[in-house]
């Protein structure tokens, strides 16, 4: 035990905000999520910064926007420097420790050039998004080698699970009634059960490591944030008995989707509903063979986090652990005619998010619910706060929920941002459209939707209204649609106009330029009674200038 409380900080891959029990779901019961909320803060009105694994997560990890680090797509590295929530903590004694997915590209070019050997402790952390790896595991494609940064792949070996490629041959294929090998990126094959058994799948065996890093933090002494970045419930879709076959038809709830939305789509809702993925999705027989194998997954992880807060009471660790879940971003899963994510309706960029903090100034908001409109980025100034890390205004624009979590005054928001570069997406070609201008950004004000389509009309929903997203606005003349666009417009010229490029500014290198402009420019003064007169500083204490020889 320290002083300092310690931080787990839980992120699900692709997990739709509306499939745990606590946030709605009429059949699959999430009982050890739920428990959390109940002693913590669940907030409904969380957004992520960019609806896609890399960008969101660089978000998360920075607390700064898309547009601020610069990592708009998956494989776009974090440029080295960018500075993150991994580096702050270091500064005040907080080991920052990772267990599981990232979705980090090392800025490999930069590091070259400023001469960091990757291999090195600095280096290291630059290519892992300012963590220590405990164990990093991104996953892999069906012509991966064996990976690279993870030992899930070594620990499936060593228990006789072997082949050229254990992660896809085992924890993400299923055998069929023939006895033959079938894999989980095939979506016909989600109702398999993976070919693993649950105890060794990759959430188990991450649970599991997240328990080896805390025995060893508790063996150190030392204040740890640890991030447990399971890699599920992401594609492929597959998960080992016995939750391959706990839900069927019954359990899917109805698609969110109109006809309207195909006759009168927006160019770019229109190309993104003929992507593959989206087609694929709009057909029901897949999402009858997906949706079932994605709800097993959930259930697994919930109930793998039942195992890990058991340990944590067991082992005493929860009365001084701040525990927050969350997700990286949503699902469609056929919802407006689309699949995967990539955009801005809800089941894509709102995310569930619950905070526990143990604090005794936290006990009047155990098991409350905040409607309060907050982003990812805010994560990182809460658990700075938490962790005794002084504020970074000049970095991080993320805003810290503490004053939530702790029932005071002190948080507000009036809007939401995220950001989508879809330049290397099927869309771009389809509508022929640069790569400079291959972006969207959504505005979103608690009842407005509004996402700015570069080259093309806005799309705006009205969800007080059109809480489904079913009517787009974006070309109405009506005057409520017409004043809520411009006054949506100004508030993306405000933001995009911050300051966002400073990370230099730091309280000393500002009161240094502010004595500058006081005492050392001199520029502008007529005589030296001038001067005396507008700073107060006697003139001969700066400058030999109009003084005798000695």
């Amino acid at each position: 035990m320290t002083d300092t409380p310690n931080v787990l900080w839980i992120m699900a891959d692709q997990l739709r905000f509306d499939y745990l029990s606590c946030y709605g779901h009429p059949h699959l019961q999430t009982p050890h999520i739920d428990a959390l909320a109940k002693r913590g803060v669940r907030f409904t009105n969380a957004y992520v910064q960019s609806p896609v694994c890399g960008p969101s997560r660089m978000s998360a990890y920075t607390g700064r926007y898309v547009r601020s680090h610069g990592s708009t797509w998956n494989g776009m590295p974090l440029r080295v420097g960018e500075p993150t929530l991994g580096d702050h903590l270091r500064e005040v004694g907080v080991r920052a420790a990772l267990v599981g997915k990232t979705h980090m590209t090392a800025d490999i070019e930069g590091m070259a050039w400023l001469g960091v050997d990757p291999k090195s402790a600095i280096g290291v952390r630059v290519s892992e998004c300012g963590f220590d790896p405990y164990e990093r595991d991104d996953g892999l494609h069906p012509d991966s080698v064996r990976q690279r940064w993870s030992a899930y792949d070594d620990y499936l070996v060593e228990l006789g699970f072997s082949s050229d490629n254990p992660w896809a041959d085992f924890a993400n294929s299923g055998v069929d009634e023939n006895g033959d090998l079938m894999s989980a990126w095939l979506l016909k094959n989600s109702r398999l059960a993976a070919n693993v058994p649950e105890e060794h799948s990759e959430t188990a065996y991450m649970t599991d490591r997240a328990m080896a890093f805390m025995e060893d933090a508790m063996a150190e002494g030392q204040p740890w944030l640890c991030h447990l970045s399971y890699i599920k419930p992401h594609w492929p879709y597959i998960v080992p008995a016995p939750y391959h076959d706990m839900y069927g038809a019954e359990h899917i709830v109805d698609p969110i989707r109109s006809a309207r939305e195909q006759d009168n789509a927006h160019p770019l809702l229109a190309a993104y509903q003929k992507s593959r993925v989206s087609k694929c999705f709009a057909r029901d027989e897949v999402r009858d063979h997906v949706i079932p194998a994605y709800m097993g997954l959930i259930k697994q992880l919930d109930d793998n986090l039942g195992r890990l807060f058991a340990w944590m009471d067991e082992k005493g660790l929860s009365e001084n652990t701040v525990i927050a879940f969350c997700s990286d971003h949503g699902d469609y899963m056929g919802d407006h005619w689309m699949g995967d994510k990539d955009f801005y309706h809800e089941p894509a960029v709102k995310v569930p998010l619950i905070i526990a903090d143990p604090c005794d100034a936290a006990h009047a908001t155990h098991g409350t619910v905040s409607d309060a409109l907050v982003e990812m980025i805010d994560l990182a100034p809460t658990f700075m706060t938490a962790l005794g890390c002084p504020p970074r205004p000049h970095v991080v624009e993320g805003r810290d929920l503490t004053p939530i979590l702790h029932g005071t005054k002190g948080f507000s928001r009036h809007y939401v941002i995220s950001e989508h570069d879809y330049s290397s997406l099927e869309m771009a070609e389809t509508l022929s459209v640069d790569q400079e201008d291959a972006r969207t950004i959504m505005i979103y004000d608690g009842r407005w939707k509004y996402i700015r389509c570069e080259g093309f009309q806005p799309i705006l929903f009205d969800l007080e209204c059109d809480a489904d997203e079913l009517h787009d606005l974006g070309g109405s003349s009506a005057p409520e649609p017409t004043a809520v666009r411009t006054r949506m417009e100004e508030a993306l010229l405000r933001w995009a106009t911050q300051h966002h490029t400073r990370v230099t500014a730091t309280p000393q290198v500002l009161d240094r330029m502010n004595k500058a402009s006081v005492s050392g420019i001199l520029i502008g003064y007529w005589d030296a009674v001038e001067y005396e007169a507008d700073t107060g500083i006697p003139f001969e204490s700066l400058t030999p200038v109009g003084r005798p020889n000695p």
